[in-house]
């Protein structure tokens, strides 16, 4: 049996304990059975965005009339070599990843799938090793749904879709998330006909008017059927045909290409953990302490296999907070996490942080909602938004921000100015305080601002419920 002070089993978010601990002269042993880099460098952040970008660009070119910017518009688009551009970009970091661990003389690679045999004791590849401190960060897999005659059939899941190097004339996408309705613009955007089968709405866990400004828009470019419900699968000469239950009937559809989308599921199943005292919780994430310690004393999990989160940006946080707690001997206390922010990077895209209105009602808190569209704003002007807005929520109590939600053009970056304010128990008057660049789209934020302060001064014991 080999003897480490550290094993790390996954290489995505584990990255924050591998080689900061080796770099402090820790022996450590990292267990990875896919490539190095985890989902986000290898099928999940890193190539879709690198894919949704191009079709950002098509996007824009595509709507140049609306600028009275004539441009030829049958242009082709090289798929296949778009897809070999990104494959071959993430996978030469992989590389890169696996060359600098050869070269670090405290860190063993073990390329194989762990096993647990006992509490502290992990096999792989036929050897056994133990570690005084084991870090857990397997992440998660697409989930597969249980669908008549799926189960054979050629089907993408996002990790095929990110490598799939021929663009379909017509995809179906079954499921309305954050993952089907990226990759399916994305295809949408660089050609292919995409068809929509969302069981209820678009991307439930969004606040319920930004979500429904997103159906609308969504919806104008895309071909969506809600409230469906996918009964059967067929793949027969090359075509599938998908059989779907609306509240209008049943309904077919066909198409050359079929991406599943369907969520998520832990990959917790593969470590054998019933040979262990490491308890699991509701869809096998590993239930953890407020220290991110598992019920085995000793071996900690972080990431999307425990699920708290499921960002890369909030994986990496855990693991810094485990890395200062354990090896730089900081005071011990329970990870405390900020205001947690996120990106959906489609078309319109969409951001947010903080709790939704919907939360707010069901905590039963006091609050005030500020709420400015794109179009009122100069550079909503120049841009001729004809949708998008900033939705601000403040507690009536202190006026603190208690959430933001964006849904527009660089949603992404304009989120940011509210997470650092969230972050430092920012409020409305902070909000109010800033002096904006003029014409520029953070000042769609201070107009929400606005509205937000009108109604306190309109009614001073705001309460909206």
């Amino acid at each position: 049996m080999k003897k480490y002070d550290v094993i790390v089993i996954g290489s995505g978010g584990g990255s924050k304990i591998t080689s900061p601990a080796s770099r402090l002269g820790y022996k450590v042993a990292c267990i990875e059975k896919d490539k190095l880099g985890g989902t986000c460098l290898n099928r999940g952040c890193i190539p879709s965005k690198m894919l949704i970008h191009p079709a950002d660009v098509v996007s824009e070119i595509r709507a140049a009339s609306v600028f009275d910017i004539h441009v030829d518009t049958n242009f082709s688009v090289d798929f296949a070599k778009l897809i070999q551009r990104i494959s071959e970009t993430v996978d030469g970091d992989s590389s890169r990843i696996e060359a600098g661990y050869a070269k670090n003389p405290n860190i063993d690679y073990y390329h194989g799938e762990a096993k647990f045999v006992s509490d502290k004791i992990v096999t792989v590849n036929g050897e056994e090793l133990t570690a005084d401190k084991i870090f857990i960060g397997v992440g998660t897999r697409p989930h597969m749904p249980s669908i008549k005659g799926l189960e054979g059939t050629p089907f993408m899941t996002s990790t095929e879709a990110l490598r799939n190097q021929t663009l379909p004339r017509k995809l179906i996408v079954i499921d309305g998330g954050y993952i089907a309705v990226e990759l399916g613009y994305a295809y949408a955007a660089l050609g292919s006909e995409t068809h929509f089968l969302v069981r209820s709405r678009f991307l439930r866990g969004e606040d319920v008017e930004v979500a429904e400004e997103f159906t609308r828009e969504f919806s104008k470019r895309h071909h969506v059927r809600l409230e469906a419900v996918v009964r059967e699968v067929k793949y027969e000469g090359g075509e599938f045909t998908v059989a779907f239950e609306t509240p209008e009937g049943q309904q077919t559809l066909t198409a050359e290409a079929l991406l599943v989308a369907t969520g998520i599921e832990a990959n917790t199943d593969t470590l054998a953990l019933e040979n262990t005292g490491i308890q699991l919780k509701e869809h096998g994430l590993v239930k953890v302490d407020k220290h991110l310690q598992t019920t085995v004393e000793g071996v900690y999990a972080l990431g999307d296999c425990v699920g708290n989160y499921f960002f890369r940006h909030s994986v990496n946080f855990e693991g810094e907070y485990l890395f200062r707690q354990l090896f730089l001997g900081e005071q011990r206390h329970p990870i405390k996490y900020p205001p947690v922010p996120h990106a959906v990077f489609t078309r319109p895209q969409i951001a947010g942080v903080g709790a939704t209105e919907e939360q707010l009602k069901y905590e039963g808190v006091d609050y005030v909602v500020g709420k400015n569209p794109y179009r009122s704003s100069g550079m909503g002007m120049a841009l001729l938004s004809d949708h998008g807005f900033v939705k601000v929520l403040i507690g009536c109590k202190d006026r603190k921000i208690l959430g933001a939600h964006i849904i527009g053009p660089e949603a992404s970056n304009m989120i940011h100015m509210l997470i650092a304010l969230m972050n430092k128990n920012g409020t409305l008057d902070d909000l109010l305080n800033m002096i904006y660049i003029h014409p520029a789209l953070p000042e769609i934020v201070r107009n929400a601002a606005r509205k937000a302060e009108a109604v306190f001064q309109s009614h001073e014991d705001a309460v909206i419920k």
